[in-house]
């Protein structure tokens, strides 16, 4: 033994005293596995039998051999007829305390876009967050409870990997009414939010090394799924008319992803010959168009602008929804809906890709859908998001005195304010401390160096009330930004 006999001994009364809560056999088990670990009990040491452990300890054999048993099974000790004796355990302490592990991520990861503020309570300005205040939660609490009570304990396995038949028909039947598409339970597929829905898009329509064409500026989950799954990404711009193809001197893209009826963040809508246009390219090159439908159902003005989808039939078209917008973020259920043909042809991978899961909750959003609460719901948040939208638009117009220009689109829950030559991060970080969270929308771009500066400004969790205050500080930061008294 490395240590002698009394100092093996004092070490592991010490611990004994020491013990607290522990059991004695947990004790003497972590205080041997401590000696061997730290290089005090060296490889081929030998122990002093059980018996005399537990005589000079004055506890129990029986615990002795308990906690000498563990440490055999778990390799530090080898024990036969000739004794117990410290097994070899590898290089211990190879590195000095004053070294740190580098620690580097792969670079596809390293390059991710920076997450979003997701702090609670809600900050004002927050975009993409709804009115959380406002959902009918008794309302659901009792459509989950029945749901409970009549299924019971026949959610608790893993479900279909798809989704819940129930919700999958009732999406179908509201997207035939409320967006104009055909289609049936066996085309949709459940996700956790729209995010999974474009990981697996990239999973189930691209190779690594494929091309992506995405909007710039754009969504940054999206850059995120195609940056960590390899893909090249390149940025279309974006105008009053939404994305604008530039395919001279481009490879043919693998995916293109577009939010057509309300682009996020600039607002604009994707005009009727730009989609033709899309759709066109698409079947020309076998590229496949992942439809972001994010807030599609809030529009201020006019009648709801149909969804690509539905505009030709069989369009290379991958539609995606989410109930985090117009329910609550936590909820986390989105869904994806793809043609007959690549829902036949996905539909094994599926199951290797998915679960399943969130039953009861699946259940409950199914009936708060077939019962006309979501359609009573959407409407009750149409008319309160139309009031903030105007109501913030006034308050950028009496309070914001520096040039900018509103990019909004007559939809959705953010304005989007474009100003030139700010630091615009740096506003975003220093709002953080007034209990405020813009987004920089410099931040939304592939080359944020290259990017518009401005501030994307949420209302849909914002009290009105809050508005004027809030842009008269973001005011006085932007003019420090750029080294002005306010």
């Amino acid at each position: 033994m490395n240590i002698s006999g009394d100092d093996f001994y004092a070490l592991i009364s010490d611990m004994l005293q020491r013990r607290g809560t522990e059991t004695l056999q947990r004790t003497l088990y972590r205080g041997l596995r401590e000696a061997i670990l730290n290089g005090r009990m060296l490889a081929e040491s030998r122990l002093p039998g059980s018996r005399i452990i537990a005589e000079q300890l004055g506890i129990s054999r029986n615990t002795v051999n308990a906690a000498l048993e563990q440490l055999t099974l778990e390799g530090f000790l080898h024990r036969n007829r000739q004794g117990t004796r410290v097994a070899h355990v590898g290089h211990r302490d190879s590195v000095q305390p004053a070294q740190v592990l580098e620690v580097k991520l792969a670079q596809r990861v390293a390059r991710l876009p920076a997450p979003t503020s997701r702090a609670m309570p809600v900050p004002a300005f927050t975009p993409g967050t709804p009115a959380i205040h406002y959902f009918p939660l008794p309302l659901w609490r009792r459509l989950y409870d029945r749901v409970l009570r009549e299924e019971g304990s026949a959610l608790l396995g893993y479900g279909d990997p798809a989704g819940e038949r129930s919700l999958r028909s009732a999406i179908a039947r509201h997207l035939a009414l409320s967006r104009g598409i055909e289609c049936d339970a066996s085309q949709i597929v459940i996700t956790e939010g729209a995010l999974e829905g474009v990981n697996l898009c990239t999973q189930l329509l691209s190779e690594t090394g494929d091309i992506a064409w995405i909007e710039d500026p754009g969504y940054a989950g999206a850059k995120s799924a195609f940056a960590k799954s390899g893909l090249t990404m390149v940025g279309m711009p974006v105008d009053e008319e939404g994305m604008r193809l530039e395919t001279e001197g481009e490879h043919s893209p693998t995916l293109i992803f577009t939010s057509p009826s309300h682009q996020f963040p600039y607002g604009s809508v994707l005009s009727i010959h730009r989609r033709f246009a899309l759709l066109e390219f698409a079947r020309q090159h076998n590229a496949w168009i992942i439809e972001d439908d994010y807030d599609s159902e809030f529009r201020y003005s006019g009648e709801p602008v149909p969804a690509m989808m539905g505009m030709q039939k069989n369009a290379p078209v991958v539609y995606l929804g989410t109930f985090s917008k117009t329910l609550f973020p936590s909820l986390r259920i989105g869904f994806m809906v793809m043609p007959k043909a690549l829902a036949n042809a996905a539909q094994p991978a599926i199951g290797s890709l998915l679960r399943g899961g969130h039953r009861a909750e699946q259940r409950t959003l199914a009936l708060f859908i077939e019962e006309g609460h979501y359609a009573r719901h959407l409407a009750a948040m149409r008319r309160l998001y139309r009031k903030r939208y105007k109501q913030l638009r006034d308050a950028l117009h009496a309070e914001l005195h520096v040039p900018h220009r509103v990019l909004a689109g007559e939809g959705g829950m953010h304005l989007t304010v474009a100003i030139d030559g700010i630091d615009d991060k740096a506003v975003a970080r220093q709002a953080s401390q007034y209990q405020m969270a813009p987004a920089a929308l410099s931040g939304y771009y592939l080359d944020e160096q290259q990017g518009q500066t401005g501030l994307v400004l949420g209302y849909g969790n914002t009290p009105a009330s809050q508005f004027a205050p809030g842009i008269r500080r973001l005011q006085t930061l932007i003019m420090q930004s750029r080294g002005e008294k306010g």
